[in-house]
């Protein structure tokens, strides 16, 4: 969880940052702009990752006279535009260089993208992260308040669901009978990234459970080694 938790959270806080500065930058761009018209001379066909997409090229006639152009940062498939278009663009009357059609996409659509990809990805690393933080706690509180038993052994099996890097985690699984009942517990330890085998040398192994209900548990592999980081 902290392998994956951290990077999506750090990931996410910085795209957020970034749709903050990109959303100020627009905003102050607008404050300064002058409002006209132009034309779309062409549309710029570009491929990325097996898709098409077109960028208008757009010219037009500043305050002072001076035959303005420019390509939009934004592109799609299909067009938004077309060829001959008049299209109302706004743009800085000291730099007409920096000048941006008026739409939705080409003003806020870095913003909006990069708003949303952030808020994923830091919901994402936010959720990993208290989940951890609450398995921790509860490991915690097994080992000082549940009741330890002893559980037998049985094997040791590679987690296929779980998955980092196309490496899978073993866990250890322990059984026990529980003398007032007569049923069968099955238990599963945490993941471990390494084969656990060669150093589980007993027959039995501790768990911690909680007083009158083994469904909340934990398998004690404290006397494994630490894998290296």
């Amino acid at each position: 969880m902290k392998a994956i938790g951290y990077p999506f959270l750090l990931a996410g806080i910085g795209m957020l940052a970034a749709t903050f500065f990109t959303y100020i930058n627009t905003n102050t761009f607008l404050k300064d702009a002058i409002k006209t018209e132009g034309t779309v001379i062409e549309l710029i066909r570009s491929r990325s990752d097996d898709s098409i997409t077109y960028q208008p090229v757009v010219v037009f006639v500043s305050q002072k006279g001076e035959k303005i152009e420019f390509t939009s940062s934004s592109s799609s498939n299909p067009p938004s535009y077309s060829k001959g278009q008049t299209v109302e663009i706004f743009y800085l009357p000291n730099e007409p260089q920096k000048a941006e059609i008026n739409g939705f996409f080409s003003l806020w659509g870095a913003p909006t993208i990069l708003g949303a990809i952030g808020s994923i990805f830091s919901t994402v690393g936010a959720s990993l992260l208290i989940a951890l933080m609450r398995k921790e706690r509860e490991e915690k509180y097994l080992k000082q308040q549940g009741t330890p038993i002893e559980t037998k052994f049985k094997s040791v099996e590679i987690d296929t669901t779980e998955s980092i890097n196309d490496r899978h985690p073993f866990r250890v699984i322990t059984q026990w009978q529980n003398p007032s009942t007569k049923e069968i517990h099955v238990f599963e330890s945490n993941s471990i990234w390494y084969d656990p085998s060669e150093f589980i040398t007993s027959d039995l192994i501790t768990v911690f459970i909680e007083r009158e209900n083994p469904k909340k548990y934990l398998v004690d592999l404290s006397f494994l080694p630490k894998l290296a980081e």
